[in-house]
């Protein structure tokens, strides 16, 4: 059998500070085999009501699926002669520190490269004897396959090993399905079944992975792969035998490698927030929920953070909300079901190798015929949020700590500077300690009395003024034994109902977590979330109205849950369960408090909540999310740069709601590194989001380190300022809202979205975006900078508008340096476009423009 050795470097404080890329499979680049006297040299085989696939004995053979209405335009297809069908039994290995996971590949004990097709056959689901021989391949499930329309395509045939002496010599059947799921999507599954043997030898193959690793490097694993004559017929059954392995055990595939064409300019969209690139053809894209790390490869400070705990840097890949999910400038899109740990390896120019830890892959295969038709298509089926309240988008969210006196005097100075306000989000609402990394909170989620004297007359105080109270919360307890002022002990509670995740002990497990240890909610235990929206119930009657419900990305991958399911895959899967639980409780309470026949609808409350982990569903249980802890940075991996490139790659993904905090987080204040934030900084990304859904200040994790919003008069009239310009836009705003939630559409896109066939776009990343499809956004994003460079996209006969100055723009396809001082970010609306001249009569009236 493999192994799973999962390594704990939580307490391990002098790392490598560089370190190294984790081991994984090779490509397999094994042949295919027609294996059949029944099949054609070329059929076309019509499947469900709208789709099609093409057969080609051509050039070793291939199959191409398209749709009935673009029949010359593939979707998906295989590459002539080569397999597409691989399967392997290998160790895994994990290493874990403090929410940052590695998984790498071990040694190989047998893999399966080579392929042949038996059978290409379309079937009902009614078909006794195909279900019967698809149930042989289901040996880890046993429900018989639901298939929305009739006919299914299936392939049929076997994948066997190379043939060398050295390493087990073995093959297995497979099975591949196509169902039409509705008139835009296929579904698919493959199934592999148990490996046979012709010879098998109980001993240690360890090093055979590091040889096979070794030729590849060396060029040689193709050419022994591609010989002429070097694949083999498969064995048949009676010459096979399986590997018994250990007491009863038999030995199972745990990999499974489903690998198609691509073409060598096409370019790969998606992947969830992904926060470094836009583009990922060439790149091995991991997809896995994690920390995303503190610098993500920016100098000196992941070289710091790496040095001190392990891996703490992370690096581009690293991200709290991956989703399995792509779309490509050639209109072809794919997405996984499940949560298993996949890996998608885009780094062959002509091909895509998609690896699933697991012994099936199932998933879906898009078609659209724009970027915007895609998303739609997808959201459609993974689910869209619902329209966020008003309230929460009507003007700045004033994120700030400090206790009943603090917020009641920088409330005073917003309300000098006519600041328009919608909440204020007070994290510190729990009370606060200062531990070795900064000011944190107590992780019992209750008001704090004593930093928060006269609660219940501040919220009723700004009530009076139509402004909301948010708090913060998240799926973690901390032991609350030093802490002085507490009605309740959570983490006790929970821990006496049973529902906190647990160790291979059945203790809780103790999570370490930044400067302390936490117990973690058992989130598949069905106390759980009855318990938990008890604890929701009680700070709505405090008087909040929205939170952020943080965290959720760090369940071990070793942990022992109520479900009894693998913590590998409730890994990816916890983050939505922690959505859910939160949103159900929102939808519980707006039942509740509907307003009644009669009643003015305006009185009408709404509840809101936002996070930052998430998984391929999220947009179906959040609400709105954000983009976690950027440095207070310039840098491109985890500075102001990167939460653009994040805003814009979930877009992409379906996540429609989304924003950063205003001059980011994380904060380094150390004798050698210093990272603080800049009155410039702030400046600039204060400018940022104002083009953003929501426009939120955060203090930082070191607040006295950090340039602030009310720092002095210049940071107060600039976020004055651009508190308005964002409030100028709010009849927009309020349109992208619903449009999202009715379509799944993002509010800030990438410009491939509207203009996908101009390629100067599909190479931009950060450098611009459009909010909606009429206000085009150039931020500064550099320090010291005062222009920008502007382009303007090939696809639309339009003249886009400078705001600041009216200078018209005509050609397409052309560049203009804008002048951009701090004020007055370079920002564009289409001449003619309804909404580019309410949001210029806006600017007029707050006196802006």
């Amino acid at each position: 059998m493999s192994t799973l050795k999962i390594t704990k470097k939580h307490q391990k404080h002098f790392n490598n500070p560089f370190p190294s890329t984790p081991r994984s499979l090779p490509f397999m680049h094994g042949n295919l085999i027609i294996h059949s006297p029944t099949l054609p040299p070329l059929k076309i085989f019509s499947f469900g009501k709208d789709f099609q696939m093409l057969w080609s004995t051509s050039n070793g053979g291939y199959v191409s699926i398209s749709h009935k209405s673009l029949p010359s335009k593939s979707i998906w297809s295989t590459i002539p002669g080569q397999a597409f069908i691989s399967a392997a039994m290998a160790d895994t290995e994990v290493e874990e520190s403090r929410g940052s996971f590695i998984v790498k590949d071990r040694d190989v004990h047998f893999h399966c490269d080579r392929q042949t097709i038996e059978d290409i056959a379309l079937i009902s689901s009614s078909d006794d004897d195909f279900l019967s021989d698809y149930m042989e391949f289901d040996h880890m499930n046993t429900k018989n396959p639901e298939f929305e329309q009739s006919p299914v395509l299936v392939i049929r045939g076997h994948i066997f090993s190379n043939g060398k002496k050295k390493r087990p010599q073995c093959s297995t059947r497979y099975c591949v399905l196509f169902d039409q799921k509705n008139s835009n999507q296929i579904g698919f599954q493959v199934k592999i079944g148990q490996p046979k043997f012709e010879h098998y030898q109980h001993r240690n193959v360890s090093g055979k992975y590091r040889r096979l690793r070794m030729y590849r490097k060396l060029g040689l694993l193709w050419f022994f792969m591609r010989r002429k004559g070097s694949a083999r017929a498969t064995p048949s059954e009676e010459e096979q035998r399986e590997p018994i392995v250990g007491e009863g055990r038999v030995a199972e595939f745990n990999r499974v490698i489903f690998c198609y064409a691509s073409e060598a300019n096409e370019r790969f969209f998606g992947f969830g927030e992904q926060f470094s690139h836009m583009d990922f053809k060439g790149k091995r894209v991991p997809i896995l929920v994690q920390e995303q790390g503190i610098g993500r490869g920016d100098q000196p400070i992941t070289f710091a953070a790496n040095l001190v705990s392990y891996r703490a840097g992370g690096d581009w890949s690293t991200t709290y909300a991956p989703s399995p999910f792509y779309m490509t400038s050639e209109m072809r899109s794919l997405y996984l079901e499940g949560y298993n740990y996949s890996v998608f390896d885009l780094t062959q120019h002509d091909k895509v190798q998609l690896q699933v830890h697991g012994n099936t892959v199932e998933g879906r295969i898009i078609h659209g015929s724009s970027p915007l038709e895609i998303i739609e298509h997808f959201t459609e089926a993974i689910g869209r949020p619902p329209e966020l309240p008003e309230w929460m988008i009507s003007g700045a969210v004033v994120g700030m700590q400090g206790g009943t006196q603090t917020v009641r005097s920088i409330w005073d100075k917003l309300m000098t500077y006519k600041v328009p306000i919608s909440s204020f989000w007070l994290q510190d609402w729990v009370g606060q300690r200062e531990t070795l990394i900064g000011s944190q909170l107590w992780w019992n989620w209750e008001v704090d009395t004593t930093r928060y004297p006269g609660w219940q007359q501040l919220v009723k105080d700004l009530n009076t003024h139509n402004i909301k109270m948010m708090a913060y919360c998240n799926p973690c307890l901390a032991l609350m034994d030093e802490k002085p002022s507490k009605r309740r002990n959570l983490f006790e509670e929970a821990k006496e109902l049973g529902i906190l995740v647990k160790d291979k002990h059945g203790e809780p497990y103790m999570v370490p977590n930044t400067a302390f240890e936490v117990g973690m909610l058992d989130l598949t235990h069905p106390l759980t979330a009855i318990w938990f929206k008890h604890i929701l119930q009680e700070m709505v009657d405090e008087g909040v109205r929205g939170w952020m419900a943080d965290f959720g990305e760090g369940l071990p991958l070793d942990a022992v849950l109520y479900s009894g399911e693998d913590p590998i895959s409730a890994h990816n899967k916890y983050p939505e369960l922690w959505a859910r639980i939160n949103r159900e409780f929102v939808n519980e309470w707006k039942n509740r408090h509907a307003v009644k026949e009669g009643e003015d609808p305006e009185q009408e409350e709404s509840l809101v909540f936002f996070m930052r982990a998430g998984f391929r569903d999220s947009p179906k249980w959040g609400m709105l999310f954000w983009e976690g802890d950027q440095m207070v940075s310039w840098q491109a991996n985890d500075g102001i740069k990167s939460c653009v490139v994040g805003l814009l790659s979930s877009g992409l993904s379906g996540f429609a709601f989304n924003h950063s905090d205003i001059g980011g987080y994380c904060t380094i204040n150390l004798p050698i590194i210093k990272y603080r934030r800049s009155e410039e900084l702030l400046l600039r990304w204060m400018e940022l989001n104002a083009f953003t859904v929501v426009f939120r200040t955060h203090e930082g994790n070191k607040p006295s380190c950090n340039s602030q919003f009310y720092s002095n008069d210049k940071t107060l009239s600039h976020f004055a300022r651009m508190a308005k310009v964002y409030k100028a836009w709010k009849f927009y705003r309020i349109q992208l809202v619903k449009e999202g939630a009715e379509k799944g559409l993002p509010i800030c896109r990438h410009l491939f979205l509207h203009y996908p066939g101009d390629e100067r776009v599909q190479r931009l990343s950060y450098q611009q975006f459009m909010v909606g499809s009429e206000i085009l956004v150039v931020p500064v994003l550099d320090k010291g900078k005062k222009n920008v460079k502007a382009y303007f996209p090939i696809g639309e006969t339009c003249i886009w508008q400078h705001i600041w100055t009216g200078q018209q723009y005509h050609k397409q396809g052309s560049e203009a340096f804008v002048g951009a001082p701090i004020g007055y970010p370079a920002v564009f609306v289409k001449v003619g476009s309804t909404v580019g001249d309410i949001f210029l009569k806006n600017l007029r009236n707050l006196d802006i423009l």
